[in-house]
C-alpha cells in the first residue's frame, strides 16, 4: 500500500536488532525516531500497531514499549492508533490489551470480541479532540451495511453478557491459571523455546534446539517442510483438541468463558501432543 512505512514488531525473543542495550526496536523509541528521521515527521499522520501482534505468533510489547511510542507521537503531533481487533474486549483480561500498560490511544480499530462473532461488526473509538474536529466536516465514509443494527444489537447484548456474566474478569482468572500451565510445560519439553502472552492469549514457539533458537519449522514452511507442527496438530486433534498454529508457534486463544477444569483438560491434551512429537 502507498504511503505507508513499516516498523518493526518488538520480538524480545528474536530480536531484529539483535538486542544491543538498550535495545532500539524493544524500546520503541528509538527505532520509531528514526523512521521519523527519514520520513519527517511532519508528513506522518499516524503510528498503527496491533496492542499485541497476534497471528504472527502472539507478540506482547515489553515493558515500557508502548509508553515510548506514545511518547514520541505526542512530541510530534502524531496520531496512536491501536489495532484491537484481536486484543480486545477481554482477550488479556482488560477490556482492552492498551489498559494492561496506562497507554490511551487516540483511535481504537476493533471487531470480534465486540459481539463475540454473531455477526459480522467492526468499529472504531476515537478521541473526543478528534471526534470535536470531525462534527462539523463531511465525511465520505459508508458502505452498505455500515451501522447494520442486527450486528450493533448483536454487539450491545453481547457487551452486557460480558458484564453482567463477568467474562473479562474470568478471562484474567484463567489467563493466570493458563500461565501457569503453559510455563510448567515449557520446563518439561526442550521443543518449546518460549511461553508468552497476556489472559487467555499466549503464543507457544517450538524450536528445534534451545540454544540456537532454531525455529521447529522454517518461517512460511509448507509440505515437508511443516510436518513437525502438522504432526502435533493431528496428535491433539486425534485427542480432541482444535489447535490454530502459526509457522512454528501454537496460538492458545481459548473462548473466554472456559472453566478451570476444562482449560486442566486442555493442557493436559496439549502435554500429551507435545510429547507425542
Amino acid at each position: 500500500m502507498p504511503g505507508i512505512v513499516r516498523m518493526l514488531d518488538p520480538y524480545t525473543y528474536r530480536c531484529p536488532a539483535g538486542h544491543p542495550d538498550p535495545c532500539p526496536v524493544c524500546t520503541g523509541a528509538p527505532h520509531l525516531e528514526e523512521i521519523l528521521q527519514y520520513e519527517g515527521p511532519q508528513n506522518v499522520a499516524a503510528v498503527l500497531i496491533e496492542t499485541i501482534t497476534g497471528t504472527n505468533g502472539v507478540i506482547p510489547p515489553p515493558p515500557g514499549y508502548l509508553q515510548a511510542v506514545r511518547e514520541v507521537c505526542d512530541r510530534h503531533g502524531i496520531l496512536l492508533i491501536l489495532d484491537e481487533v484481536m486484543a480486545g474486549f477481554g482477550r488479556t483480561g482488560k477490556w482492552f490489551a492498551c489498559e494492561n500498560w496506562d497507554v490511551v490511544p487516540d483511535i481504537i480499530t476493533m471487531a470480534k470480541g465486540i459481539n463475540s462473532g454473531y455477526v459480522p461488526l467492526g468499529a472504531m473509538t476515537i478521541s473526543e479532540q478528534i471526534a470535536d474536529w470531525v462534527r462539523d466536516k463531511y465525511f465520505a465514509g459508508g458502505l452498505t451495511y455500515s451501522g447494520h443494527p442486527l450486528a450493533c444489537a448483536a454487539a450491545v447484548a453481547s457487551i452486557e453478557a460480558f458484564r453482567e456474566e463477568r467474562i473479562v474478569e474470568n478471562a484474567a482468572e484463567m489467563g493466570a491459571v493458563l500461565g501457569d500451565g503453559l510455563a510448567a510445560l515449557a520446563d518439561k519439553h526442550e521443543s518449546i523455546g518460549e511461553v508468552r502472552g497476556l489472559g487467555l492469549f499466549y503464543g507457544v514457539e517450538l524450536v528445534k534446539d534451545r540454544e540456537t533458537r532454531e525455529p521447529l519449522v522454517p518461517f512460511n514452511a509448507s509440505g515437508e517442510a511443516f510436518a513437525p507442527m502438522a504432526k502435533i496438530s493431528k496428535a491433539a486433534l486425534a485427542n480432541g483438541l482444535y489447535l490454530m498454529t502459526h509457522w512454528n508457534v501454537i496460538i492458545v486463544a481459548p473462548p473466554l468463558t472456559i472453566t478451570r477444569d476444562e482449560l486442566d483438560e486442555g493442557l493436559e491434551k496439549l502435554d500429551e501432543a507435545l510429547a507425542a512429537s
